[in-house]
């Protein structure tokens, strides 16, 4: 069972022991995401994560940072989410005291060395380009500032080249100070441990300057729909669609409804749309529908790859599954089996103590509650055939369709326009 202590600066200590693994993940979450962030700053919160990185006091650079969990056959990685950032180190059970000592250190103590700030604009730039050169990675970023627009839940995480070639030291010492504080910290730590330990060590080594998270991130604003289809002109060899709605919000009761929804729709390799889309049709190679859930907003959608000359047989193929499953109820066999596809990827995902103190951060992080795994099958198993029905007939709807394509489509908008009904 999950445990949790919130020590006197506001800093919460999420635990959770792990039966049969000698591995600890020690997973620091703070509500410090691209969300937060303004125009001018869009980009920081990513430019950030890779600065920590960079060397503090006890481990001076790069290297020393590295050598310390190589040293002991660990992992570390970190990510930016729009509304979470996370550090994370992956030792065996009796090197849990470096993890702590190198997070800590570089939480703590960072420089942010102007030399190699210089240096890392170069990397994050080199990844803008990548991402840009990936239209699986590409065509999601491109939705969802289709979706939300000009605001910050429409922007890259990343950034802008121009964002990234003019923050300055200034901006992250400023930007630290205001979100990373310890009521907005998490420290998330699953495995072989044990928790008064842990919190003790903590204690020790997250000495944090006093201070309160300074402000939150702004509400989703209105999704309007102006515009409803992007087209990213490029030379593919393969055209990429996303073609989605609004959903809902990760607290909405209907949540986990939705997502069994998805999975009905383009889950795995025998929902509708792979069956339908790919194996009967041919029209593509990947297919798959999912949903983004935040914590006041969300979204489903389905992405594919699809033939380039076949790009309209392909949208009109999506379209009448998303039309399907608004007619009649999923039957009883397909309807247990999304739900149980859905709970065994969890119970795998699980088995990893990184995924576990991942699960354990962002419900605390985000709501200030931890969730645990036997409350979310709770949820799942609740949902009813009528659910999906009445959800389907919710969000699915001709007025709430969009959607982006990357490929040599230039001018055609109105083309793509009028392929978005339900046949």
């Amino acid at each position: 069972m999950h445990q949790k202590t919130t020590l006197e600066n506001g800093l919460r200590v999420v635990t959770m022991p792990l039966k049969n693994t000698q591995a600890v993940t020690v997973l620091i979450l703070t509500g410090a995401g691209s969300r937060y962030e303004n125009k001018k700053i869009n980009g920081l919160s990513h430019f950030l994560e890779h600065m920590f990185f960079k060397g503090a006091e006890r481990y001076k650079n790069t290297k020393e940072v590295s050598e310390a969990i190589d040293g002991v056959g660990g992992e570390f990685n970190a990510f930016t989410g729009k509304e979470y950032v996370g550090y994370y180190i992956k030792v065996a059970a009796d090197k849990v005291d470096v993890a702590m000592d190198v997070l800590s250190d570089m939480l703590i103590n960072a420089k942010f060395d102007p030399e190699e700030i210089e240096r890392e604009r170069g990397v994050i730039l080199e990844e803008y380009n990548m991402y840009q050169d990936t239209p699986m990675h590409q065509i999601g970023w491109d939705f969802e500032n289709l979706l939300y627009g000009d605001q910050p839940m429409g922007w890259d995480q990343i950034g802008t080249k121009e964002n990234i070639r003019s923050l300055q030291r200034e901006d992250f010492i400023d930007y630290q100070a205001k979100l990373y504080t310890p009521d907005n910290v998490v420290l998330a730590i699953a495995g072989n441990v044990d928790h008064e330990n842990m919190v003790g060590r903590v204690s020790e080594l997250f000495k944090f300057q006093d201070g309160k998270k300074a402000y939150e991130s702004e509400p989703v604003g209105e999704i309007k729909r102006d515009k409803f289809v992007h087209i990213r002109n490029k030379k593919t060899e393969q055209a990429h669609i996303m073609l989605g709605v609004p959903g809902y919000a990760e607290p909405h009761p209907d949540h986990y409804a939705l997502k069994v929804l998805s999975i009905i729709l383009g889950g795995n390799m025998s929902s509708r749309m792979f069956l339908s889309v790919r194996e009967r049709q041919g029209l593509c190679y990947y297919v798959s529908t999912s949903t983004d859930d935040y914590s006041d907003t969300g979204l489903m959608a389905t992405n594919a790859g699809v033939t380039l000359d076949r790009i309209d047989d392909a949208i009109k193929a999506v379209l009448k599954e998303y039309s399907g499953i608004r007619e009649e109820l999923v039957g009883a066999e397909e309807l247990k089996k999304a739900k149980e596809y859905l709970k065994g990827k969890l119970i795998l995902r699980l088995e990893d103590s990184e995924e576990y103190a991942h699960l354990l951060g962002k419900y605390e992080v985000l709501y200030g509650k931890v969730r645990g795994i036997e409350e979310i099958f709770e949820e799942v198993e609740k949902v009813s055939a009528e659910d999906i029905l009445r959800v389907a007939k919710d969000v699915l709807h001709e007025d709430r369709l969009y959607l982006t394509v990357i490929g040599p489509y230039e001018g055609e908008e109105e083309r793509f326009k009028a392929l978005l009904k339900f046949w």
